[in-house]
């Protein structure tokens, strides 16, 4: 009889080559999930979206940022830097000349070229930082300018550079008259020597706070703070000299609050008018 072949076998295998041929789902996906993924509309993925622009801000101009600016307070840190070679011995008397009241003279002092030198470029130096100074002033008590300042940088400040040399000039001629009329020439030449030199010193201590000014703007109201101090404490210097070499009485008490009112505190005022003045005109 023929025999006849199993086809179990065959079959069995047939089974398991399907098996392993269909595709297997991942591991801890279910099956499941998977027809569910498959089956899901495109509309329903996530999709990633170009962020939307941010609205664009003017730039804001600063003296920092204006060459013809930072140029002007270089050439004055620079004159200084040249003639302290030559005229460090006025920088080391700074102290000396601001609070000594000694009239006797000394035979060997003698007020050369280079002392005349250092002493014009700390001036300069001083007024030119103080226009700084003015300028962050304005800029943060009177918001409403703050725009025109901003158009013109340079314009600006050069104004208050000029306001600051011209506010010097007239001090000095008011001090030198004073001291002609109510002292003798050693006392009015005592007196104006403390002048100018709290004048040169608080040049270089208004610098000390116009760097961080600069850099820093958001923290313009305490720094400018600082700087009134240091300017008050220059005049408060000022002003005690003075009443040592003429106020010796205290019957002269009345004369040295005439002094204060009319020399010291009304000039302030004024300068602070005529530098609202300027930039109202200069923002037409």
């Amino acid at each position: 009889m023929p025999v006849t072949a199993n086809p179990a076998p065959a079959t069995l295998q047939s089974d398991t080559v399907d098996q392993h041929s269909q595709p297997q789902p991942l591991k801890g996906v279910t099956a499941q999930s998977a027809a569910d993924t498959s089956l899901a509309p495109r509309d329903t993925l996530a999709v990633m979206e170009k962020p939307a622009p941010g609205e664009a801000r003017p730039f804001t101009s600063s003296p920092m940022h204006d060459t013809p600016s930072m140029a002007l307070l270089l050439m004055g840190l620079l004159a200084v830097a040249l003639s302290y070679h030559t005229g460090y011995k006025y920088i080391e008397n700074f102290f000396h000349n601001m609070f000594s009241t000694r009239r006797r003279e000394n035979l060997f002092e003698d007020h050369t070229v280079n002392e005349t030198s250092i002493l014009v470029a700390l001036i300069a130096n001083t007024c030119i930082v103080e226009g700084f100074i003015m300028y962050f002033a304005v800029r943060l008590f009177r918001p409403d300018l703050a725009q025109a300042l901003q158009s013109n940088v340079f314009l600006h400040i050069a104004a208050f550079c000029a306001i600051a040399i011209g506010f010097y000039v007239i001090q000095w001629m008011v001090y030198k008259l004073l001291g002609y009329t109510f002292s003798d020439s050693v006392g009015s030449k005592l007196w104006l020597d403390g002048f100018k030199a709290s004048q040169s010193f608080l040049g270089l201590l208004l610098l000390c706070v116009l760097v961080p000014l600069m850099l820093f703007p958001a923290h313009s109201k305490m720094l400018l703070i600082v700087a009134a101090l240091f300017y008050l404490l220059a005049r408060l210097i000022f002003i005690y000299k003075g009443y040592r070499i003429f106020y010796g009485k205290v019957t002269s008490l009345f004369y040295f609050l005439l002094y204060l009112c009319a020399v010291e505190i009304a000039p302030l005022a004024l300068v602070a008018s005529v530098t609202i003045w300027v930039c109202d005109n200069l923002s037409i």
